[in-house]
């Protein structure tokens, strides 16, 4: 597991609001006020990545704020990234104002004075989402140019901010099997990702590193193929057309950022665990093996039943038996 959790519930509730905004400023130095301060809810999980932590939240609405004062006496040397998942912001920052609803995410630098709120504070709706906190000296772009970025809405749901998206939604999902090794190389994968989407935006992919560009192409060549594991015609000459590179460029870049391990092998090794997962899970018990094999990109089935056996020693009919043995009724 990676990460430590708070739940509001874990705390008596006279104490909750004030033990939030203790969990809140391990990271971020801010103020805090809610209207559901006497009887707040929260929940949380603080996601140490190497330099770059990882706060996938939820609470009932409060108003986080940084004065003039407070910015001018200490500078955290820190970018904060947010993603929105439910309800919506107003934000105040860096001259701008603007409002953020599900999937929007801002920018903003902790050396300066900023005013998060929400829209409507009396309402007892949670809101949701994914806040990011990473060093200014670790993003590879020119502070003035990043300071165009600062206070504005940046959009979630397309192209490379929808892949960052995606990505700290899924580092929240998967905590609980992530291990603590595996720390610092996704911490590494969200500064590229946040490098190159930055890049992208501000029209400025020539001042970032052939390594950070290379480890973004890698990832959303990954995320690109997770999206279409059930497409039999998914080949290494399919996915280096749809990324405009040459089938050369694609197997040298799994070289160096997949262990070795080839496209085609990767292919394979993602379609095999999603039918596993498939198999072990009750509610699917009624679905035909063969169509579980299917969904996952092999049509034909005994494909499957080879693959599955080299995999993982057993037929997926033995496997599923002894995996749904294992599940309570």
């Amino acid at each position: 597991m990676i990460g430590t959790v708070f739940r509001s519930e874990d705390v008596p509730a006279g104490e909750r609001f004030e033990h939030w905004r203790e969990v809140v400023g391990r990271t971020r130095s801010s103020e805090m006020a809610s209207a559901h301060a006497a009887d707040f809810w929260a929940e949380g999980r603080v996601m140490e990545l190497g330099p770059v932590t990882v706060l996938p939240l939820s609470f009932l609405p409060t108003r986080y704020w940084r004065s003039p004062k407070t910015a001018r006496r200490s500078d955290p040397g820190t970018y904060h990234l947010t993603l929105l998942l439910d309800g919506a912001l107003m934000l105040d920052h860096a001259g701008r104002t603007d409002t953020f609803g599900p999937r929007d995410l801002h920018l903003t630098d902790g050396s300066q004075p900023f005013d998060l709120r929400p829209t409507d504070d009396r309402d007892r709706s949670a809101l949701r989402g994914v806040g990011v906190d990473f060093p200014k000296v670790l993003l590879p772009l020119p502070p003035h140019r990043v300071r165009e970025l600062l206070g504005r809405g940046l959009p979630g749901r397309e192209g490379m901010g929808a892949m960052l998206a995606e990505f700290l939604v899924a580092l929240d999902r998967q905590a609980e099997t992530l291990q603590p090794s595996d720390a610092a190389r996704l911490g590494t994968v969200v500064l590229d990702l946040l490098s190159a989407w930055f890049a992208q935006l501000l029209e400025a992919e020539a001042a970032l590193s052939p390594e950070t560009r290379r480890r973004a192409m890698a990832e959303r060549i990954r995320a690109f193929i997770r999206q279409n594991l059930h497409d039999p015609e998914l080949t290494p000459p399919v996915i280096a057309a749809a990324h405009h590179i040459s089938l050369s460029y694609l197997h040298r870049i799994f070289q160096q950022e997949a262990d070795g391990e080839s496209v085609a092998a990767w292919i394979r090794t993602q379609r095999l665990e999603g039918a596993r997962r498939d198999l072990a899970h009750p509610s699917l018990r009624a679905t035909p093996i063969h169509a579980v094999g299917a969904r996952w990109g092999f049509p034909r089935a005994s494909d499957f039943t080879r693959a599955f056996g080299a995999a993982y020693g057993v037929s997926p009919s033995e496997y599923r038996i002894q995996a749904l043995m294992k599940t309570p009724a």
